[in-house]
């Protein structure tokens, strides 16, 4: 990319950034939550128009973005069919069935060269080995082998996310941008995808805050913050080093330069006024304090310190959910059955299980966004329950940040609104952007804003510190664990889980309800 300029909400978050990936080339692309990571990567993937520059491209590459919703690209609507897709091989295949038939009706020289040549390219595209090859990625990615034979729209968001990733990786491309790859995946699948990426031949760029994937599979870094692309060589962890040293140094000659522009300026103040030659020497002075503040380095601005607080939360009953005989399935699929507990008042639940095991399903069950197809759930007196979706659907494009403030936060003020906005790192400023062009971090912050605003005292909340940054994340959780209200949660995050010191665990899709102790901290990441 050469001078590339990217603008959200209408201010650029990029300005004339350049930078050239090569093969071979693995680079991070970091940044604090809403610095413009996500969107210079869609930018570079063709998904949104640039403000200015020119950007080129390989024409095979492979994009994931930061909420990727599959929908099906393939011919039938499965796991397999869609990685499969990815190099087309569904298709051929169909279209090779097609002939076939077409062939024992009507065996002539034409339609037996439109087979041959069929075949040929399927062969050409290792459409034999493809379903073994399919298989052995999605493994990898903790897929399990049955899933993939499943309707998409029946896998979790944390399979479809992982369905999207394998049909990339199995597409093969010359270049990869994968954005948070690593997103509800558990230690050995982020273990695969390590190794994948580090023997990988193309081109790298990623954006991550799994510094494991960082320092184990990149060679360059590139700092994007207030508009300015820098670029670090080296990994993660000399990085880090290298931008201490690199922001001491900017402040020592901002601070030199602002001296000097001081100095220069009330020199030419005082030549004013006075003799012919000492006003044509003061003008000679305006015109080298022009060119210092036209170079000059702007001083580093600290990371802005996140203290999130969340309200008391009203008085419910002593039993805020009871949860009877629960089952949950999707055509000959069951997700789960005779799920039995209750949850009390201030008390935090963890709910484990593998992928699959319908952890975000009983979520959205309890929410009515899917419907039991046994059993029941009963709200306690007085309890009002909040949703956190780990796919961010509360969220609708169109609508600003203010906007779903009102829907959700509705006994406040809009400066209340605004305050409260403001403490999860989401300024005034950005109030009447429209909320469809925050990066996932961002996005984040504003659904547990519009929690903490709406008067709950039952959240349900499906990997909240997915995408956000290592300082977000520590203040959330530490508000969290302050939060007196009671909790349903999904995490694969230890330290998260760690900071909230859970009450007792439910085991999907089991449904058994044991009391937590630290010895179930190794299955967190694992589940």
């Amino acid at each position: 990319m050469r001078d590339l300029s990217v603008e959200v909400g209408g201010r650029l978050t990029l300005e004339h950034g350049s930078f050239t990936l090569h093969a071979g080339d693995k680079v991070g692309l970091v940044g604090r939550n809403g610095a413009g990571k996500t969107t210079m990567l869609k930018v570079l993937a063709g998904d949104r128009p640039a403000a200015a520059g020119v950007i080129s491209r390989p024409k095979a590459f492979g994009y994931l973005p930061q909420d990727p919703m599959p929908r099906g690209a393939g011919v039938e609507s499965t796991g397999l069919s869609h990685v499969l897709s990815g190099r087309g091989l569904d298709a051929l295949a169909q279209r090779i069935e097609k002939i076939q038939a077409e062939v024992a009706e009507d065996p002539s020289d034409r339609n037996i060269r439109r087979l041959a040549n069929a075949q040929d390219e399927f062969e050409r595209l290792d459409g034999y080995a493809a379903e073994a090859e399919v298989r052995r990625i999605a493994a990898g990615l903790g897929l399990a082998k049955d899933r993939l034979d499943l309707p998409i729209e029946a896998l979790s968001g944390g399979e479809r996310r992982r369905v999207e990733l394998a049909r990339i990786l199995f597409a093969g491309s010359d270049a990869l941008m994968l954005d948070e790859p690593t997103n509800h995946l558990d230690i050995d699948a982020r273990d695969w995808l390590f190794e994948f990426l580090r023997t990988y031949r193309g081109a790298l760029l990623v954006v991550s805050h799994d510094l494991a994937l960082l320092d184990q599979s990149i060679t360059r870094v590139l700092h994007l913050d207030e508009g300015e692309l820098v670029e670090y060589k080296g990994t993660y962890s000399q990085y880090q080093k290298a931008r201490v040293l690199d922001e001491e140094r900017r402040r020592k000659v901002a601070t030199q330069q602002a001296s000097e522009i001081k100095r220069l300026s009330d020199l030419a103040d005082k030549m004013r006024g006075q003799t012919a030659t000492r006003a044509r020497q003061a003008k000679s002075l305006d015109t080298r304090v022009a060119r210092l503040e036209a170079s000059k380095i702007e001083k580093v601005k600290k990371a802005k310190q996140i203290r999130v607080k969340l309200p008391t939360p009203p008085r419910s009953g002593v039993t805020v959910l009871t949860v009877e005989d629960l089952a949950k399935a999707f055509g000959r699929n069951t997700v789960f059955e005779d799920v039995n507990f209750t949850l009390g008042r201030g008390e935090r639940m963890l709910v484990m299980g593998l992928n699959g095991a319908g952890k975000t399903t009983l979520l959205k069950v309890l929410t009515g966004e899917h419907e039991a197809d046994l059993g029941g759930h009963l709200l306690g007196h007085n309890v009002s329950m909040g949703y956190y979706a780990q796919e961010h659907e509360t969220i609708v494009a169109g609508r600003t940040l203010i906007d779903h403030m009102r829907d959700h936060a509705t006994d406040l003020t809009d400066q209340q609104r605004r305050d409260l906005l403001g403490m999860f790192g989401l300024p005034g400023d950005m109030a009447f952007q429209d909320a469809a062009t925050l990066s996932g971090g961002e996005k984040t912050k504003l659904v547990l804003a519009t929690l903490t605003g709406g008067s709950h005292n039952l959240l349900l909340l499906d990997e909240p510190t997915n995408n956000l940054d290592p300082p977000s994340r520590a203040a959330v959780g530490h508000a969290l664990r302050e939060w007196k209200g009671a909790m349903l949660l999904v995490s694969h995050d230890t330290e998260f889980v760690t900071e909230l010191a859970p009450n007792r665990v439910l085991l999907m899709p089991e449904g058994t309800v044991d009391h937590w102790s630290d010895d179930y901290l190794d299955l967190v990441a694992m589940a």
